[in-house]
């Protein structure tokens, strides 16, 4: 996964890039606030960024209220990083719009934990944001058929709104994307095809014995 670091403690970037990346992930590095915004910005699909609270330029939690402005299908998860630890600190950096807070100094471990947390959340979040466009997709592509629909109970012919008699299959076309394929169902062949090919078959067997 893409993992944004912005931290302006070189020491702790490099602890947080060296933790993150056995596991895989490509890391993105920021010195400040202003170029993790910048990031943010020309990079919208990156999933998840970890970002210190106390930076030049822009801090953690304004970094957060400025991503949460941004309408996007799957908005980043992001995690802030610092060493405060009240609960009105957390409570204003979850306001903010940050997913998770890790207290300084972190562990390894749970950091890592954290971050795998996020991968399946923003996993979820993309597999969400597919189903909803596939819904949409479907929703926009279906015409429903609705009201009473006037047909003839002999022939099963619909009358359509100009007062005209149709078949079943046209005005259905014409009101869906339905396409019909026709074909002959087993009642039909047994009462309708097969006397009928039985008689052509007769009716030809006669003529070639007239003509014997």
């Amino acid at each position: 996964m893409k993992i944004l670091i912005a931290e302006d403690d070189r020491v702790s970037r490099r602890l947080l890039e060296a933790s993150l990346i056995q596991d895989g992930h490509t890391l993105i590095l920021a010195e400040d606030g202003e170029r993790a915004w910048l990031t943010l910005q020309q990079d919208p699909a990156i999933p998840l960024a970890i970002l210190d609270w106390n930076m030049p330029g822009l801090t953690g939690p304004e970094i957060c209220q400025r991503a949460r402005q941004i309408k996007t299908a799957q908005p980043p998860y992001l995690i802030l990083l610092t060493s405060r630890d009240t609960r009105d600190d957390i409570v204003s950096g979850l306001r903010a719009g940050a997913n998770d807070y890790v207290t300084k100094p972190f562990d390894f471990g749970e950091l890592r934990a954290r971050v795998h947390v996020g991968e399946r959340v923003v996993q979820l979040q993309k597999t969400l944001a597919n189903r909803v466009k596939e819904l949409e997709e479907a929703l926009a592509s279906v015409k429903m058929l609705q009201g009473l629909l006037p047909i003839c109970l002999y022939c099963k012919k619909i009358r359509n709104d100009q007062n005209y008699w149709q078949q079943l299959d046209r005005y259905v076309a014409e009101h869906t994307e339905a396409k019909f394929s026709h074909g002959i169902c087993p009642e039909c062949y047994e009462k309708v095809v097969k006397p009928e090919l039985n008689q052509y078959l007769a009716s030809g067997a006669s003529a070639a014995e007239a003509e014997a």
